[in-house]
């Protein structure tokens, strides 16, 4: 096996065991969105990016509310996951110009959720050729663009028009 050197993962890595509980939960309730790269928060959910992204992009749509299940979700915040669903699409298409977008939810452990206790949409930009041979034999992936630099343009992007977002 083949060993990519990737410093800015140590801080996340070495952190892990220290925050325990839900990392979703510490997010919602944290006053730093830059560090917990929340870009986005409405009434029921959070628009957070994927710390260990599959594309640039990814983000997840995360109720504030502690459920694993979706049928526990209420309509109201069921409504508000799928409209932030669709203005995370809106933004990525406008600043990522990707080739298509996967919309997906892992529900359960056996389904292939990473954090199964608690529900979340994950919304991320695809582009032709993005399964190249880094991924499918090096088990690697090549990220253009820092998740730092992917924070504030997405962050602005969602700050921008607020208005767009019809509410529940």
């Amino acid at each position: 096996m083949d060993y990519l050197w990737t410093p800015w993962r140590f801080q996340y890595v070495a952190g892990a065991d220290k925050r325990g509980g839900c990392v979703f939960c510490a997010a919602a309730g944290g006053g730093d969105d830059r560090e917990s790269l929340v870009v986005h928060r409405a009434a029921h959910h959070l628009v957070i990016l994927n710390r260990f992204p599959y594309t640039n992009g990814h983000l997840m749509v995360v109720p504030y509310a502690h459920l694993a299940n979706l049928e526990e979700l209420p309509p109201d915040a069921l409504a508000e996951m799928m409209s932030l669903g669709q203005r995370a699409v809106r933004h990525l298409k406008s600043l990522y110009r990707p080739d298509g977008l996967n919309l997906g939810m892992n529900l359960g452990q056996a389904a292939g959720a990473g954090i199964a206790s608690h529900l979340h949409l994950h919304v991320l930009p695809r582009w032709m050729g993005d399964t190249n041979f880094m991924t499918t034999t090096g088990e690697t992936r090549v990220m253009p663009e820092a998740l730092e630099i992917t924070w504030q343009r997405l962050r602005d992007a969602f700050g921008s028009c607020p208005e767009s977002e019809p509410r529940p």
